[in-house]
């Protein structure tokens, strides 16, 4: 199936965050299939995650609040 309306590769994006080239792709190679695709973009996404795991965060900082009555805390820390 090669004609993929931009309705259909909206649907996948909204439901999957993907992008609309990644969404177009897996629609055609899932032949229009929308469970197939969602399922092609997850392979690819999990492909991704595991090249970037061993990358190690290097830099980043540490963010902490402390309420004015001192019962509550909050800390954020953000590598990159």
């Amino acid at each position: 199936m090669s004609n993929i309306s931009a309705a259909e590769v909206s649907r996948l994006r909204k439901t999957t965050g993907a992008g609309m080239m990644d969404c177009k792709k897996a629609l055609q190679e899932a032949d229009g299939n929308f469970e197939k695709a969602i399922e092609i973009i997850r392979k690819k996404g999990q492909a991704v995650a595991n090249k970037r795991a061993d990358r190690e965060a290097s830099e980043g900082v540490v963010l902490s609040k402390i309420n004015q009555a001192g019962n509550k805390v909050a800390m954020i820390v953000l590598n990159c």
